[in-house]
């Protein structure tokens, strides 16, 4: 399974420069527990699955393809893990070396996968917390990276647009797997997931194919660039960014208008939640579904759990959320998760004489996930 088995709805890429790792084709799993204790028939689109961890391998499969059909050698990015990781991968696959200009954020668990690959690496102070900063560092990179031999990819339309088609995939593929989907959350940053997704619907619906689910757009509310906006009908703002949620940290307005315009577009809007929702909610995938998340990776539950609850979705709902990365590529928000927890050294006698040492009791995720969803916050 590769992205490149949409070859004829994303850019062309000549056959032979085509590199795969085997991206895309990820489960579209049913929840069993979150979805009935919201009354929505929920099902969470696996992202996480994917070779290095997380949906940005669709993207990097397209744009090293892309750079290497085009004779160049070496790839700058930016990126705040997901995408580093991923096109350091995919150019270790090509031959290509890596250049990338990490947030200063970056999960360390993340750098060290990047590194593995054999990227090179900088942390750059100030960047994706500051929106002029990160604008600059933007502008050097784009300046540095239109040599003969040198490929600028960042994930976002505004600056690799034939990588972000392999984006789309997702929404062809949940066009198969669930074709009464009416409603398609996406975490956001700068946007460029959710304009992808509803891209790739209006692909299809234009080729007469394919349902036309709602693409819903879900950002922490210290980095509300677009979220917000969607909702009130306005344009996307440059922020100061105040989330935790590493992933999402992208003060500058990318590609925050023309997903503002592809979400309107598609019936959906924009839900704003707290870091502190986002964190409930990956603890509610990992111990009510078994799915071990990234926070940003659980941004896009915790938006559907807020508009359930408040009546932006309705009961008895066909709902999809996009689960972009694994909690194993950040270890700071596992320890943030497994607080208070242990795992004792026994011996076999101590082990034999209980039959769970060191075991937590768990809340019940029906009881509260529905009083999230009445508005009340379990203790």
């Amino acid at each position: 399974m590769s992205v490149w088995r949409w070859a004829e709805l994303i850019a062309p890429v000549d056959p032979a420069a085509r590199i795969t790792l085997g991206e895309g084709g990820t489960p579209l799993v049913r929840s069993r527990r979150i979805g009935p204790a919201l009354g929505i028939e929920l099902s969470l689109k696996l992202e996480s699955s994917n070779p290095t961890g997380s949906y940005k391998d669709r993207f990097a499969a397209v744009a090293v393809s892309a750079m290497r059909a085009r004779g160049a050698t070496r790839c700058l990015a930016t990126s705040s893990g997901n995408t580093g990781a991923a096109l350091a991968a995919y150019c270790a696959a090509a031959g290509a070396s890596c250049d990338i200009a990490l947030v200063e954020t970056a999960p360390p668990g993340k750098i060290k996968q990047m590194l593995a690959y054999g990227a090179t690496l900088a942390r750059i102070t100030g960047f994706g917390v500051d929106a002029a900063i990160s604008d600059a560092v933007l502008r050097m990179l784009a300046r540095d990276g239109g040599g003969p031999d040198a490929s600028l990819e960042i994930s976002a339309y505004r600056f690799s647009p034939i990588g972000m088609t392999g984006v789309e995939t997702i929404a062809f593929e949940i066009a198969e797997q669930d074709p009464n989907a009416e409603h398609v959350f996406c975490p956001a940053g700068g946007g460029g997931l959710a304009l992808a997704v509803a891209r790739g619907f209006a692909r299809l619906r234009a080729s007469g194919a394919g349902p036309a689910p709602r693409v819903e757009c879900v950002q922490p509310a210290g980095n509300d660039t677009i979220a917000s906006a969607l909702r009130a009908g306005r344009r996307a703002t440059a922020v100061a960014c105040a989330t935790a949620i590493s992933g999402l940290q992208v003060p500058t307005v990318i590609d925050g208008d023309e997903t503002i315009a592809a979400c309107a577009a598609s019936g959906g809007t924009g839900h704003v939640v707290s870091d502190a929702e986002v964190w409930r909610a990956q603890e509610a995938l990992a111990r009510e579904e078994g799915v071990f998340a990234e926070p940003a990776a659980a941004t896009a539950l915790a938006g559907a759990i807020a508009a359930r609850r408040d009546g932006r979705i309705a009961a008895g709902a066909r709902v999809v959320c996009l689960v972009t990365g694994s909690a194993f590529k950040d270890p700071v928000s596992l320890d943030r998760m497994v607080a208070g927890l242990a795992c004792p050294t026994v011996s076999a006698a101590e082990w034999g004489g209980r039959a769970s040492p060191g075991r937590q009791p768990v809340r019940s995720a029906d009881q509260s996930l529905r009083r999230r969803a009445a508005g009340r916050t379990p203790r």
